[in-house]
């Protein structure tokens, strides 16, 4: 019997993470122009809220599925969800691309709508197998592995945002799209003539008991629950915000920031494992969340793209490390939640963006008539002063999703301080 290759297992995750973030990155890259072609036309005064909503459909499409597929992960098979992962990819990026050519008028946007969500459950196929799966494979040292397997997410950002700047010019937004396709492909590929471990000997009804109880009867749990969907806020939805919103404001791309904190966090998460060891996982997000609040702040005043390169350095220092810290949080804390503990946690992540970004649209939409003097004066600003309008809109709903990390430095404080007098009563009591 073929031995099971632990290494090819790792990165076979590694490439569906890389699918997803790929992903996410393209569909960043390629939402102004969209808007422009496609939402725009059909509804101007609303285009914020929709592309908001479209993006956002994705991090609903990731939140039930996780939520869904962790609890019977064991009973699917971890090899059926990753060659549903490629699949869902697969079918999301045609509907993107192709919605213009299939029908007309809101229909498009309905299709672009389906075909983000699809994407969605692309990326929440991944996290609820390749997840467990690490935790399982490196049982010894799950913080660091997760925290290498999710620096490939950065690794995806920064070839889809690249691809997105520097194919502009000779490629339309839809064949800049389409290159999702590679690795969703590669994806079904491996995951197909790939063997895998058996699920757990545990596995089954009995299992599915124990990660629930597991969950009710410690309401700690909840807490983390809730800071996932803070910390979330602080990364993902700005990320997919920043070029829609900073590009004409910063005089820069504003999915090259995206690109640049991606590669922050590409190097950091290679070692916030072994920092998170000294500092502890709690101390570690509590100066996660210090650095998220003055960065978003900071890219609510950029004006220069020296300006938007600081705060975005700030802002991603600060984030790179909270989403696996939080999963390896988690899997340290509740071990018997298993695969659905780490599917809850990933599942408000995700609603966290799926509420987040249609309101950051929102506000965007709602700031921008204000600043005109109304629906009928915004139609009718064109050139140097409709950009005016929409800098001044940005600005004021990146400052508001500032408060969002302020909030986790009294979660993280509070939980940080309770590990440490735990710990000195139990080395008193030794």
């Amino acid at each position: 019997m073929t031995a099971i290759n632990r290494h090819r297992l790792f990165w076979l995750s590694v490439l569906a993470l890389f699918t997803a973030s790929m992903s996410a990155s393209l569909r960043a890259a390629v939402a102004s122009s969209l808007k422009a072609e496609w939402i725009d036309p059909i509804a101007p005064i609303a285009a914020g809220e929709m592309i908001g909503a479209a993006l956002g459909s994705a991090f609903l499409g990731f939140s039930i599925t996780v939520f869904v597929v962790s609890a019977f992960l064991d009973t699917i098979g971890i090899r059926r969800v990753l060659i549903g992962c490629g699949i869902a990819f697969l079918i999301g990026t045609t509907l993107i691309v192709g919605a213009g050519s299939m029908a007309t008028g809101m229909t498009v946007y309905h299709l672009v709508w389906l075909g983000m969500l699809l994407s969605g459950i692309g990326w929440g196929f991944a996290e609820a197998s390749i997840n467990p799966l690490t935790a399982r494979l490196y049982p010894e040292d799950t913080t660091h592995r997760l925290n290498v397997l999710h620096a490939w997410y950065p690794g995806g950002l920064i070839v889809g945002g690249l691809a997105g700047v520097f194919l502009a010019s000779a490629l339309p937004w839809q064949a800049i799209m389409a290159l999702a396709y590679i690795p969703a492909i590669g994806v079904v590929l491996i995951a197909s003539t790939t063997r895998f471990p058996a699920p757990p000997a545990t596995a089954g009804s009995r299992a599915m008991k124990d990660m629930m109880l597991e969950v009710v009867r410690r309401p700690s749990f909840f807490i983390w629950f809730g800071a996932m969907f803070l910390t979330a806020s602080s990364e993902l939805a700005p990320g997919q915000w920043l070029d829609v919103a900073l590009s004409n404001r910063v005089g820069m791309r504003g999915i090259l920031l995206l690109v640049y904190v991606s590669a922050l966090m590409f190097v950091f998460r290679h070692f916030a494992g072994r920092i998170a060891g000294r500092l502890s996982n709690p101390g570690l997000l509590w100066v996660s969340s210090l650095l998220a609040a003055i960065g978003l702040f900071m890219l609510s005043q950029a004006q220069s793209p020296a300006s938007a390169i600081l705060a975005s350095t700030v802002w991603g220092l600060g984030v790179c490390a909270m989403w696996p810290t939080m999963l390896a949080s988690v899997a340290e804390r509740y071990p018997r939640g298993d695969a659905w503990a780490l599917g809850l946690v990933g599942s408000a992540g995700a609603l966290a963006s799926f509420f987040v970004l249609p309101r950051l649209g929102e506000m965007f939409d709602q700031a921008k008539v204000e600043l005109a003097g109304g629906p009928e004066a915004f139609t009718r600003l064109t050139g140097p002063a409709l950009r005016a309008v929409e800098d001044a809109a940005a600005s004021q709903s990146f400052a508001r999703l500032a408060f969002v990390p302020l909030i986790l430095l009294v979660v993280f404080g509070l939980i940080w301080l309770s590990d440490r007098r735990a710990g000195r009563r139990a080395e008193a009591v030794a």
